[in-house]
This record gives structure tokens, C-alpha cells and sequence, in this order.
């Protein structure tokens, strides 16, 4: 019996809804010999819903990702508080994995990079929490328990289907209540996976470490704040953001989108690198269960960029965002050929 699933989604603002496009385009040319179907459920959300209605993430939208298996989400615009961060607190997405890939064709660092970043996604500084004290500003930074033992069970989870290997980053030389608690949690699940190897680094020495040595990372498990601002300086290491996908998952429901902006300077002209929000989708196939359709996604991107004939700008090439995905459909359709 053929599978079906009914994915949000949300086309975004700047270059999201081209980039949409491009990955319909993608999972279209996979259905075509897929032992299931997606129907798409159109889910406004961003700064143009909110010029349009007065607000960036109408009551529908909620409820139409809560009735569907999974959100594909392109990147919003000013709005994103009032988009990603409050559906990553409604249905508690705790765990935001940014896979961090070398990719041949692609100016990264070195060739061998692959790490993935697990970063908390519902607590930290994101909780918004701040208020004025007269002329002055405060921000509480909400760490609990809980949120650090789920964030540290999922990046072991992890590492097991990896290399089998854990970095904490944290600050708890100096944060010591919040970060110490981070700390002390991971310290606790790893007594739990003896068969997986684990390290601490201060969040200050991770970053230089990340561009002295990153093929030797395999899961790095992080708060909200540091995590958002790491994944991004191994994103560039690893080839730009334009490549970088991510997701935001819980226990129920799974969100997937580019971990870049919206890039209106570039919005409308057919020119954004599709690959980021490709490859999210094929994350979010990976959380579905579908993993044989996943690795042809991947491996579609693997041969578009190893040829190099058909990239769009930021890759050195001159192919428009459309293009670029027609390319990667074509070499799913020759992938499905050759493996019959």
C-alpha cells in the first residue's frame, strides 16, 4: 500500500518561495518512483503574511501543521521570532540538528568534515525573557533540567548512528549555574553511553577548534544562543550556508527548513541556491521513516555539485534556481533508473 502524508507548508519570505519551488521540483521527480506521496498543505507565515493580515503566523497555520506529519518550511524575514521561535515552543521542537558536510565541487575547509550540531531549541536567551530596570536591560537565560537531559539523550541517540562520538560546548567557567547544570547533565548521559566517546570544550575554544581541526567533530550538543552562532561559523567551514539545511524536531512533530535568512536583497531574480532547502527535505524524509528516498535526495546533490555544470551563483556557476533543480531531479530520475 502506497504511504501518504500531508507535509505544512510554509514558502517563506526573500528567496524562500523560489526556493520551494525548486525543492517541489526535487521531491516531485522522486515520487515518480517512491513508495509513497506527499500532498502539500499551503501554510502562510512571515513578514508578507503579516503585511497581508496583521500577523506573521495565523491560528490556521498552527493547526495546519499540528494536523500534518511534517512542516518544510523556506526562510522568513524580520518575522522569524514570531514564526520559527514560537513554533519551536508550541510544539516543543527541543532539538534543532544542523548536519555540517563537506561536499565535492564546494570551496569548504577540508574534504572529510562531518559533524552535526544538536543544539537545544526551546530554552536559553530565546525564551525572550527581557525587561527594563530604569535605564537599564536584563535578559534571563532559562537552563532547565530537563531541557538539558533531552538535548543530551538526542545527541547520543546521534552519535550512535555516527562515529560515536559527543563534544558539550558550554561556558561553565563562568556561567556556572546555567552552564554548570548543562554540563553536569551531559556528564550524566554519558555515563549512560560508555560506548560512545565524549569531551567538553568551552564555547570560546570551540570556535577556534572548529576551524583548526573539524573533521575531527562528529556530534556536538550545545545551548540555543551558542549553538545558532556556531552552527553558522562551521556552516561557512563546511561551504556556506547556502548548502546548510536543518531541523527542528520533538517527540510528536518535525519542522524542516534552510538555516539562513531570507535574503531579500536577492528575492524574485530565479539566482538562490536551492541545495539548503533541498537537502532539509531530505532531512525531513529521513524523520518520516524514509531513508532509501533520503540517500537519493543526497545523492542527486552529491553528482549535481561534483559535475558542477549546472550551480547557481555562489558555487561559481551560472545556472538559475530553477535550473539547478531540474538538474537534481534529473540525476534522482537517473539514480532510480540505475538502480532499477
Amino acid at each position: 500500500m502506497t504511504k501518504k502524508y500531508k507535509i505544512a507548508l510554509m514558502r517563506g519570505d526573500g528567496i524562500g518561495p523560489e526556493q520551494t519551488e525548486a525543492t517541489l521540483t526535487v521531491l516531485s521527480a522522486l515520487e515518480e518512483t517512491a513508495s509513497f506521496r506527499m500532498k502539500f498543505l499551503e501554510a502562510e507565515g512571515g513578514d508578507e503574511c503579516m503585511k497581508r493580515r496583521g500577523e506573521a503566523l495565523p491560528a490556521e497555520t498552527v493547526e495546519t501543521i499540528r494536523n500534518s506529519d511534517a512542516c518544510l518550511k523556506g526562510p522568513v524575514g524580520e518575522s522569524a521570532a514570531d514564526v520559527i521561535v514560537r513554533l519551536r515552543i508550541l510544539f516543543d521542537l527541543y532539538a534543532n540538528l544542523r548536519p555540517i558536510k563537506s561536499y565535492p565541487g564546494i570551496p569548504a575547509m577540508r574534504p572529510d568534515i562531518d559533524m552535526m550540531f544538536v543544539r537545544e531549541n526551546t530554552e536559553d536567551l530565546y525564551k525572550g525573557y527581557e525587561f527594563m530596570v530604569g535605564d537599564d536591560t536584563v535578559a534571563l537565560r532559562v537552563i532547565t533540567k530537563r531541557g538539558c537531559l533531552r538535548i543530551a539523550e538526542a545527541a547520543f541517540k546521534h552519535a550512535l548512528r555516527r562515529r560515536k562520538k559527543v563534544t558539550a560546548v558550554h561556558k561553565a567557567n563562568v556561567l556556572r549555574v546555567t552552564d554548570g547544570l548543562f554540563r553536569d547533565m551531559c556528564r550524566e548521559v554519558s555515563a549512560r553511553h560508555p560506548d560512545v566517546s565524549f569531551e567538553e570544550l568551552y564555547v570560546d575554544a570551540a570556535s577556534m577548534h572548529l576551524i583548526k581541526r573539524p573533521q575531527e567533530f562528529d556530534v556536538i550538543v550545545i545551548t540555543n544562543m551558542f549553538g545558532d552562532i556556531l552552527s553558522d561559523e562551521a556552516a561557512q567551514i563546511g561551504g556556506g550556508l547556502g548548502i546548510a539545511a536543518g531541523a527542528n524536531v520533538g517527540d510528536r512533530y518535525g519542522l524542516f527548513e534552510p538555516i539562513h535568512g531570507s535574503v531579500p536583497a536577492k528575492a524574485g531574480k530565479n539566482v538562490a541556491n536551492p541545495t539548503s532547502m533541498i537537502l532539509s527535505a531530505k532531512l525531513m524524509l529521513d524523520w518520516l521513516g524514509e531513508a532509501a528516498a533520503a540517500r537519493r535526495i543526497e545523492a542527486a546533490v552529491h553528482k549535481t555539485l561534483s559535475e558542477m555544470k549546472v550551480v547557481t551563483y555562489d558555487l561559481g556557476g551560472t545556472a538559475k534556481t530553477n535550473e539547478m533543480a531540474e538538474e537534481i531531479a534529473k540525476n534522482i530520475r537517473a539514480l532510480s533508473v540505475t538502480r532499477g
